[in-house]
């Protein structure tokens, strides 16, 4: 009867409009105060006790990392790219913007940002080449949402932390189903593409492409900081996070010049000698090629003996400079050293230019106003989920001291329930629950009680939090509390009842593919079985 009770408080909390944070704490201390004969100081306890939870602190710098990466550049250059991979197709748009959305869920972590800020370019784009407008926002709304599947994910850092199971075992559950709803999404778009004779973008050939991929790379490079320094052994997830921080900014700020003071100075200028422009592109090459080579030595190599940052330093180097000598050779259309060598000197002159320029505006970059909003927009946001979380956590606690995910566990068990019979209860509920409730608090309520159930029947964890993890995605699509829906409706100006309709077709593809992976459980344990060996789960 108190268990109702406390489920029906948190309901009726939310369904006269109190925000989930405080619908969970309030009910978690009423339900202590009047039907537990435990003291209010747990309460305080259990709170301060977030303070403490490591895995916590990854979210705030996942959130700053995707703050800076949801600058217009970043996502225009990601389209471009996405564009000279499979803009060819019929229908190539419109899969180019879904795998512009795969990219750039993969650099946020957020299905909001990454539907702002493709939306914003993708939908006007489909629409000037003929494409409906109700097609091409119910694509961006459902390829949107790829950004809490595809790592690094936030939601996923919050299941990791709610259930106490790896963060990087999450991430790399999610490569493999990420990839596949992206892929499923470009199917249905062809064969709509196919029956309705939508246009095919010109192949610009190999050129553009590879043009492409450069512009692109530097934003793309973050997924390797964070993937490659967690499974290489250098960094925890929540280092790992701090470091896509730091790196984001200084991306978004001096490489790519998206805000501050270096926004409207490109590194080449028009005046510059061609002679010039290609000593200094050269030495780009050799630089970045040099730094890319001792990141990933480092993140592979840290373990082996004998290798030192010497002998790496040494191969990268040797690597760089011949590098560069092609691209001289290439685009200088020489072979003479002493030509050679004045191309690069006189390339140094850009490179005097722009580092006299950074030099000079590096802490009114680092303390301008664009980046003051950057920060300011990721502390609300990190202050609101954190108060979620806290909340959450407060009501998890509450539950197992009260022992009612094993009360539920005993009567479902009873009742005959199965692993394949469970999972379809799981899937309902959080269907129905995503429909009115946003993602993390949703898991954060759910995942508690359904947790202990699914290791007494058997699933594993990681299969359990993606299973979860996808319905949250499902349910950012699903009326009447859609956070991509509205978010869609807005940046397009469509009613939310247009948008629904637009979006369903794509749904279902979506529904398919939470039942495979749902009932094929290797797509989510394959790749962490691979790389980090099996999971041994402590009951």
């Amino acid at each position: 009867m108190e268990t109702a009770i406390l489920f029906a408080m948190v309901l009726g909390f939310l369904f006269v409009g109190v925000p989930v944070g405080l619908s969970l704490g309030l009910s978690s201390i009423l339900y202590v105060a009047l039907f537990t004969t435990e003291s209010l100081s747990s309460v305080a306890i259990s709170l301060f006790g977030v303070g403490t939870h490591y895995t916590l602190l990854a979210i705030p710098f996942f959130i700053l990392a995707s703050s800076f990466m949801s600058t217009g550049g970043v996502a225009k250059r990601l389209i471009r790219f996405a564009i000279a991979s499979v803009g060819h197709f019929r229908g190539g748009l419109a899969m180019a913007s879904v795998l512009a959305c795969m990219m750039f869920a993969a650099l946020s972590g957020s299905s909001p940002a990454t539907v702002v800020a493709i939306g914003t370019i993708a939908i006007a784009g489909m629409r000037q080449v003929g494409y409906s407008k109700e097609f091409a926002s119910g694509i961006i709304a459902n390829a949107g949402t790829l950004g809490i599947l595809i790592p690094p994910s936030i939601v996923m850092v919050v299941y990791a932390a709610s259930v106490d199971v790896s963060v990087g075992r999450m991430f790399l559950a999610g490569v493999i189903p990420g990839a596949l709803a992206g892929l499923m999404l470009m199917l249905a778009i062809y064969v709509v593409a196919r029956y309705k004779n939508l246009p095919a973008e010109e192949w610009k050939g190999m050129g553009e492409l590879i043009s492409g991929g450069k512009d692109a790379f530097w934003g793309l490079f973050l997924i390797v900081i964070i993937m490659g320094g967690i499974y290489g052994g250098v960094f925890t997830p929540t280092e790992a996070a701090a470091a896509a921080a730091v790196y984001s900014a200084f991306v978004a700020i001096f490489i790519y010049r998206d805000m501050g003071p270096f926004k409207d100075e490109p590194w080449v200028r028009e005046s510059d000698r061609p002679e010039a422009v290609v000593g200094f592109k050269s030495t780009v090459y050799g630089v970045s090629f040099l730094l890319v080579c001792l990141i990933l030595s480092f993140f592979a190599l840290s373990d082996v003996e004998g290798v030192t940052l010497g002998s790496r330093f040494q191969w990268s180097l040797m690597a760089s400079v011949a590098l560069m000598i092609l691209y001289l050779v290439w685009r200088g259309a020489t072979t003479n050293p002493l030509q050679m060598l004045s191309l690069v000197n006189q390339g140094l002159i850009i490179w005097g230019r722009n580092l006299a320029i950074m030099t000079k505006g590096f802490f009114p970059a680092l303390g301008g106003e664009e980046t003051k909003r950057v920060i300011l927009d990721a502390t609300k946001t990190t202050v609101m989920l954190m108060f979620i979380i806290a909340n959450a956590l407060l009501f998890a606690h509450t539950l197992a001291a009260e022992r009612i995910p094993q009360t539920i566990t005993e009567w479902m068990l009873g009742a005959g329930f199965n692993w394949f019979t469970f999972l379809i209860a799981v899937n309902i509920l959080l269907l129905l629950g995503g429909q009115f409730m946003e993602p993390s608090g949703l898991l954060l309520i759910v995942a508690p009680v359904v947790f202990p159930i699914a290791m007494e029947l058997g699933i594993d964890p990681i299969h359990l939090g993606i299973i979860m993890v996808v319905n949250m995605e499902i349910g950012m699509i699903t009326p009447p509390i859609g956070l991509n829906l509205f978010v869609t409706s807005g940046i397009t100006g469509m009613s939310l009842a247009r948008v629904v309709k637009a979006a369903a077709p794509f749904v279902a593809v979506l529904f398919v593919f939470l039942i495979l992976v749902t009932y094929i459980p290797w797509l989510s344990t394959w790749l962490p079985t691979l790389v980090m060996g099996p999971e041994i789960i402590a009951k």
